[in-house]
């Protein structure tokens, strides 16, 4: 009898054994299938994240840089990608089809993201003439149309050559420099204007302290000597740039990139650097950044030009650049070398001069000018104060302003467009034609805005200056007086300044208004504010004195007025602001991009279609993966019976039995016995 009973307790013993190992094996089994779902839900989880993220941006309430969208498209890839290969590991070999639709749709995705541009081949340097329209791949917009000029229009233009963008490409290679730039843009976090100056600065030092290649240094030395040849030995250039991707549409990169006037034949190689580098200046890469343009799309031509000692310089517009229906003609001109017009730094005389045949001088401004830029003897440029005469007498006869509207009309004929000139006044009152590009025109004010002291909304603190952008903008004032206020202007603040620099580009993407003491609307800043659709006022006089920090203003640009606090009747009638990176590069990546990430057709989960060869995009492939992820987890309770010894009966006030099973921590502490109470589960 004994022997009996110890047989039966073996079995038991053994059965309970057997039971036992069979909880802990489906238990375990369970729980590494659960560690799975868990992975792909937070997968799942993160590629949703970033795909709102991808349909945020294109609303384009944010610029972004190709760095936001190669990450955004990465990021989403790999977690799809994830969520993958965690259902094959659910259900080995049940939806293998799920990875070659994957990696269909990447490669749709990675075509999007390849450059759009890229450089003709050709030789390192060209003698200006023949950096024509047909080599404007090579040379860039503004040397191309110099070329034109110079071949095909016969006008008077410096002598000259092109270092074309197959050099800049040379250079960068035999430096090995185009890695290390997309490493230290893709490490910083180019929205924050802090590590956007560390970064630019870095970048510069690193080409200026690169060498120019041997063949390179060789062919512009041998271009110099023939200048040398024509014009003498001491002959001096103006080393400028033409960047390649600056002839998208309504893009002008006016004034981003640094000129470097009367420069030695012994230094041209330094300054070709310098005028590379500022391909990285602050205001380069942030007029980028809120433009859309892609890092890679811009290769840097520059072109060295004879040097002009201009007795009068400026900017002639073949329209009115503030008012699309307004085609008179006008200049802005002052003594000197033109820099003082197109950087600002001085409020010049203005000409507005009729179509008409023949033409006729409408008006004419002569302002109070100042300083006048002259070039140094031997190299360099320099500020000169002007004499009490010509501060007060216009820096052009009535026959050069009437001989340069013709030329603009030349011009624009010639290219079918209006036109943004530069020019100089020689010493042998001839006019040289330094440059020309697509002028960008703005729409005047549906209707005339009444200004002064009978304006219904009240009397102007300030009326005063010319419309550089129009339009209408409130907001607290912020003074500008060095370089380092650049990072510390306030989102939606009235930038208000003395001189309108070009430099401070860099902050129109955060400025509601500007307002500045010099200055007109021919200048680089007046150019790029009128992109960004910024109301400008320039030339408003003392208004540092009489604005200070922090006062809440209104400014209308199109009335020349400035109004104490916010004034809504002006503020109402405001177009809503443009998407000023719609249609470019790095949208028009991203949007395409988008085309193969966030929509959904996948819908039904119960349909036939429901498959995985019917998964056109991303955001299905995650549909698909999530659906059928619930089935194959929960499935798995289904067929396996789970031993009662390997979940606890729940204590709870509901007419159902449930049964728990504990995977990984989800009790407060360890429970003995069959049953758990509802406050010991933190799962």
């Amino acid at each position: 009898m004994a022997r009996i009973v110890d047989v039966f307790r073996n079995l038991f013993v053994k059965r309970r054994d057997r039971d036992s190992e069979s909880a802990d094996d489906l238990r375990n089994a369970f729980r590494a299938r659960y560690h799975r779902f868990r992975l792909l839900l937070n997968a799942n989880n993160k590629a949703l994240d970033i795909m709102a993220e991808v349909e945020e941006a294109l609303t384009g309430h944010r610029p972004f840089g190709m760095t936001f969208v190669q990450s955004r498209c990465t990021g989403v890839s790999t977690n799809v990608w994830k969520i993958v290969k965690t259902l094959n590991d659910l259900a080995p070999g049940k939806y293998e089809g799920l990875f070659e639709r994957f990696r269909e749709i990447q490669r749709n995705i990675n075509q999007c993201l390849l450059p759009k541009m890229s450089v003709q081949e050709g030789p390192l340097v060209l003698p200006l003439e023949e950096a024509d329209k047909d080599r404007v791949d090579l040379v860039g917009g503004k040397l191309a149309n110099l070329g034109e000029v110079k071949k095909r229009i016969h006008l008077n233009l410096p002598d000259g050559f092109a270092i074309t963008a197959q050099a800049y490409d040379k250079f960068l290679a035999d430096n090995d420099l185009q890695a290390e730039i997309d490493r230290r843009i893709q490490a910083a976090n180019v929205e924050r204007p802090d590590q956007l100056y560390s970064l630019s600065a870095a970048l510069q030092q690193l080409i200026i302290g690169s060498p120019v290649p041997g063949d390179l240094e060789r062919a512009v030395r041998e271009h110099h000597r023939l200048l040398a040849d024509k014009h003498g030995r001491g002959v001096r250039v103006a080393v400028r740039s033409s960047a390649l991707g600056e002839d998208f549409t309504g893009i002008s990169f006016a004034g981003q990139y640094r000129t470097i006037l009367n420069v030695s034949g012994e230094n041209i190689l330094q300054a070709y650097k310098e005028v590379l580098a500022s391909k990285y200046s602050l205001q380069a890469m942030t007029y980028r950044l809120t433009r859309g343009i892609r890092d890679e799309d811009v290769a840097m031509s520059v072109g060295c030009m004879c040097m002009v000692e201009a007795l009068s310089g400026g900017v002639v517009y073949s329209r009115n650049p503030v008012n699309l229906k307004d085609d008179t003609i006008v200049i802005n001109s002052a003594w000197g070398l033109p820099k003082s017009v197109v950087d600002g730094i001085t409020t010049p005389d203005i000409f507005i001069i009729s179509r008409n045949d023949p033409m006729v001088i409408l008006k004419k401004e002569i302002a109070a000018k100042e300083q006048k830029y002259k070039s140094y003897p031997e190299e360099g440029i320099f500020r000169q104060e002007l004499t009490a005469e010509e501060n007060q007498s216009p820096s052009l006869y009535d026959e050069q302003a009437l001989e340069l509207a013709r030329l603009a009309v030349q011009l624009e004929r010639y290219f079918g467009l209006p036109q943004d000139i530069e020019w100089a006044i020689e010493k042998d009152r001839s006019i040289t034609i330094l440059q020309c590009r697509p002028l960008k025109q703005m729409d005047s004010p549906a209707t005339p805005k009444e200004n002064g002291s009978n304006a219904p909304w009240g009397r102007p603190i300030i009326r005063d200056g010319t419309t550089a952008s129009p339009g209408v903008a409130s907001g607290p004032v912020f003074t500008v007086v060095k370089d380092a206020d650049v990072l510390k202007l306030p989102h939606g603040s009235v930038l208000v300044t003395r001189q309108a620099l070009p430099r401070w580009a860099t902050m129109l993407n955060r400025a509601a208004a500007v307002v500045t003491e010099r200055g007109s609307t021919a200048g680089h800043l007046a150019n790029v504010a009128r992109e960004y659709n910024t109301p400008s006022l320039f030339g408003v006089k003392d208004a540092l004195r009489k604005l200070r920090t922090g006062q809440l203003i209104t400014v209308d640009a199109d009335g020349h007025c400035i109004y104490e606090g916010r004034v809504e009747s002006l503020l109402s009638s405001q177009e809503k602001p443009k998407n000023l990176m719609e249609g470019s590069p790095i949208f028009e990546a991203l949007k395409e991009a988008a085309i193969h990430i966030t929509p959904l057709t996948l819908l039904d989960p119960d349909a036939i279609t429901f498959k995985p060869g019917n998964c056109r995009t991303l955001h299905d492939i995650t549909r698909f993966c999530h659906e059928r992820s619930v089935q194959e987890m929960f499935l798995f309770g289904k067929e396996h019976l789970f031993p009662e010894r390997s979940s606890k009966q729940l204590i709870c006030e509901m007419p159902m039995q449930w049964w728990i099973l504990n995977l990984d921590d989800g009790f407060k502490e360890e429970v003995s016995g069959a049953h758990v109470r509802l406050d010991t589960i933190v799962s």
